[in-house]
């Protein structure tokens, strides 16, 4: 689901990602995904599987896939 936040200059997007079991999980997709050129603010749910991106603009999903990749995980899509 992507909705525009408080500010027209911003979009929150909600991803599921799969595997993430800890605090360590979070961390390792929140850093990759923080990253991304536009994102300021990630938060990752080890318990839902959720990870909520607040963004300059829609980002590119193929770049969020590449980013859960390389933290060991799996992006099943939006949520």
């Amino acid at each position: 689901m992507t909705a525009p936040t408080g500010t027209s200059d911003s979009v929150t997007t909600v991803y599921k990602v799969s595997g993430m079991s800890c605090g360590h999980c979070e961390g390792a997709v929140s850093g990759e995904i923080g990253e991304i050129p536009g994102v300021s603010s990630v938060k990752a749910v080890a318990s839902t599987g959720e990870v909520t991106v607040v963004s300059a603009a829609a980002l590119d999903e193929e770049a969020v896939r590449a980013a859960v990749d390389e933290a060991g995980f799996e992006l099943v899509g939006r949520a």
